[in-house]
């Protein structure tokens, strides 16, 4: 079959279109036959590497898919061949204390498909039966795999870890990234008043129509934290959500309010930011980090995606052959929502 692989870790240089064997379902899987897989910056972490990730090579990147039902392990039930089907990426490994309370992507047995087993960018996926949930008629592939991993993220992001409350006001950063253009969703769903940055004219019309009230183009105002201040009438966010890291941490801390919250997920211009703990302790600040969801957020969420509550958002479809100019697109920065492949 074909996939976008890697065979060591690297740069894009190390990315190929590749023929790979087609697996074979074991006990509690099934294989899929990929009709739609969506980017995330995780493809790129995972191509870069970093200490202790050790992984099978050829490594299939791709965390987010959806597609068909085509064979059964030895003694699946509770799903049929032929299934159309949405798939949660995080698998849980064992159950255990955390996994037993609802909290599983906290559990150390937790794995996510396409980065410490194969993913979805190829032609058939082996998947959990457990993580697969059949999807409604009127939903598309296309629509399933680029809402799976960021709606959850998002949604366990706010709801869960940040506890976002109605009347609340929330700055997401970086408007066009596939979390963020869910969390703009969610904020808006929960009553908040949402704040946004962006890089272009473009972006900041996209964000205002998913329901962000105020964007900031941070290359017109690098000292949009200060806006923030001033426009707030010197009060502040009540929420952050910072998934950039390095290059906006300190500002983040200047932005959110006095018993703010600051919520991360990733750190896509680095992970190691210089942080004035005197704001920490100073404005009383929590910093709270989240890392997807469980079984039950991915239910909870997706259904208000497969009812219309929540779009996908959905910046260009592209032929799963054009995979490595997908990445490269993806690490320019120059989408607005999700990149999507079809094999």
């Amino acid at each position: 079959m074909r996939a976008l692989v890697f065979y060591e870790h690297g740069g894009l240089d190390k990315l190929q279109i590749a023929d790979v064997p087609q697996p074979e379902p074991g006990p509690g899987e099934a294989l899929i036959e990929v009709r739609a897989s969506a980017l995330n910056h995780l493809d790129i972490w995972v191509r870069r590497g970093w200490p202790g990730l050790k992984l099978s090579m050829p490594h299939i990147l791709g965390a987010d898919g959806a597609g068909i039902v085509v064979a059964l392990g030895e003694g699946v039930t509770g799903i049929e061949m032929g299934t159309r089907c949405a798939i949660d990426p995080g698998v849980n490994r064992y159950a255990d204390h955390y996994t037993r309370r609802g909290l599983d992507s906290v559990s150390p047995g937790y794995y996510i498909l396409g980065e410490h087993a194969p993913g979805f960018h190829a032609e058939y996926a082996l998947v959990p039966v457990a993580n697969l949930l059949p999807l409604p008629d009127e939903v598309g592939f296309i629509s399933a795999a680029a809402a799976s991993l960021v709606f959850l993220t998002a949604w366990r992001m706010l709801i869960h870890q940040g506890r976002i409350r109605a009347g609340e006001t929330v700055l997401i950063l970086g408007a066009g990234a596939g979390v963020n253009t869910a969390a703009i969703q969610i904020a808006r769903f929960a009553g908040c008043t949402v704040y946004a940055t962006t890089s272009s004219q473009a972006k900041m019309q996209n964000a205002r129509d998913l329901g962000a009230e105020v964007v900031l183009n941070y290359h017109d105002d690098p000292q949009w934290s200060k806006t923030v201040y001033k426009l707030t009438g010197k009060r502040g966010v009540d929420v952050v959500v910072d998934n950039i890291g390095e290059a906006t941490w300190g500002d983040s801390l200047r932005a959110v309010a006095r018993g703010g919250r600051i919520l991360t997920v990733g750190n896509t211009s680095g992970p190691i930011a210089p942080t004035d703990i005197r704001f920490i302790f100073g404005k009383q600040i929590s910093v709270i980090g989240s890392t997807m969801g469980s079984h039950q957020d991915f239910r909870d969420v997706m259904s208000l995606v497969f009812n219309g509550t929540f779009q996908a958002v959905i910046d260009r479809v592209m032929p799963l052959e054009q995979g490595v100019e997908a990445i490269e697109i993806l690490e320019r920065g120059e989408q607005f929502g999700k990149i999507v492949l079809k094999p």
